[in-house]
């Protein structure tokens, strides 16, 4: 097989969760165990930071990769999904998996692996446990793939767990309150290595508590003592954040939810400082030096990590932006940061998957804009017709288009160079778009 074959037979052979939905998902870690069992427990070979969560997960991942390959470690980075090709999601020090080692692992390895019916998750997750230590990664940083108690990245046991915030998503395996979510991704909290929780609340709160009381692990809830005071975007598409210790402080992630995930990193950095990595800062001259990393991290995750689809700035005049938030908990802030957009009419090219609160993310969607519904490339995707009608329920008007492709072509034909066109919706959409689009 060549690479596009093995992608095929990856996306098409096996569960799949994120194109399939729930008939895709398989709960437990019985195929993990017996995957890492048969490579010879590879994630044993490096250190690991596990992050969970359910929004700003990807972001917080990244950050952190960024700024540990600019103090000079080799950094392992797993997450998901990926937008536009299979390899974003495994990485080391930025450059993605090679298609050479994508192809061998499947044909060697599928003769094993086959006869377990595992998911795609199960097999991609074995592939990059493997891949790191083949690559003689220093640290990796590990994304919860779903949930986390029953996720198939959790047979680690890292130097440090975070879990980012608590909103509603999967609740059909995760439950229906945040309390019960909460308890399924505190699942990733393992004896004594200390939790970092970057947002909660009264519901929340409680559950982290007892479960890291159960399992001796210190726990630091970042919100508690913030580090930033406020945050602005910026005019080339990231933002400004002020500090009261470290002064300003840019960074290249797009977003008014950046500044929650920045303050769940810096406390997350701290938890790993403590590990020994990063730099001690004993004296002015490492201090200097730690800071100095710290910032260009933050300034560089893009170029260091190639993550996409935050806040992502496409062109100028008209400007174009995509961003990946897909719920309720992502929607209140890119709603928020949409009603501060300044231009002459915005449209919105938009999508969704048919497991999420659809209702309640239209209902955060202006109600002043043209909207261009469409449905990505995934059996997941709602209709855009059925998108369509349910929107305007919520006072939102548009039409409807069979692809991501021709829903931002239409968008771009008659949008003013004073205008601002947004896509997004689902990861999924926006996938379509920088594969097609861009």
């Amino acid at each position: 097989m060549n690479y596009a074959e093995t992608c095929e037979y990856l996306f098409n052979q096996m569960p799949m969760f994120e194109r399939q939905g729930a008939s895709g998902y398989k709960e437990g870690l019985t195929n993990t165990l017996a995957l890492d069992e048969h490579f010879g427990h590879p994630h044993k070979a490096y250190v690991t930071i596990h992050v969970g969560g359910t929004n700003g997960k990807g972001s917080v991942s990244h950050t952190i990769a960024s700024i540990l390959q600019e103090s000079g470690y080799r950094v392992g980075l797993y997450t998901s999904p990926h937008l536009v090709d299979f390899r974003e999601r495994i990485r080391v020090n930025g450059t993605p998996i090679s298609e050479r080692y994508v192809v061998d692992f499947v044909e060697q390895e599928k003769a094993f692996f086959e006869p377990l019916h595992p998911s795609f998750f199960e097999v991609t997750t074995a592939m990059a446990f493997k891949y790191f230590k083949d690559m003689n990664v220093d640290i990796a940083i590990i994304e919860v793939g779903l949930g986390g108690r029953l996720d198939c990245t959790n047979i680690i046991t890292p130097i440090v767990s975070v879990i980012t915030n608590i909103s509603y998503d999967h609740t059909q395996f995760l439950g229906n309150t945040l309390a019960e979510i909460a308890a399924e991704k505190a699942g990733i909290i393992k004896k004594g290595v200390p939790v970092v929780i970057g947002e909660n609340n009264d519901e929340t709160r409680p559950v982290f508590e007892a479960k890291a009381k159960e399992m001796e692990a210190p726990i630091v809830f970042a919100e508690d003592n913030p580090e930033f005071t406020s945050a602005e975007p910026t005019s080339e598409g990231g933002m400004l954040y002020h500090t009261p210790c470290f002064g300003d402080i840019t960074g290249d992630l797009g977003g008014l939810y950046q500044q929650k995930n920045l303050n769940t990193v810096f406390f997350a950095l701290a938890e790993i400082a403590k590990k020994g990595f990063l730099c001690a800062c004993k004296d002015e001259v490492n201090k200097a030096k730690c800071l100095s990393e710290l910032l260009q991290g933050i300034a560089h995750v893009k170029d260091n990590t190639g993550l996409m689809g935050r806040w992502q700035v496409i062109q100028n005049a008209p400007k174009v932006v995509c961003d990946t938030g897909h719920n309720v908990g992502g929607w209140q802030y890119i709603s928020a940061q949409l009603s501060n957009v300044r231009c002459q009419t915005m449209h919105i090219v938009f999508g969704m998957v048919d497991d999420k609160d659809v209702n309640g993310v239209l209902e955060l969607l202006p109600k002043d804009a043209k909207y261009y519904f469409t449905k990505a490339d995934s059996h997941r995707a709602i209709n855009e017709t059925i998108l369509c009608e349910l929107a305007s329920k919520h006072g939102l008007t548009g039409n409807a288009y069979p692809s991501v492709l021709e829903a931002y072509n239409a968008a771009l034909s008659v949008a003013s160079h004073n205008d601002f066109i947004f896509v997004g919706g689902s990861s999924y959409v926006v996938g379509d778009f920088l594969k097609n689009c861009v």
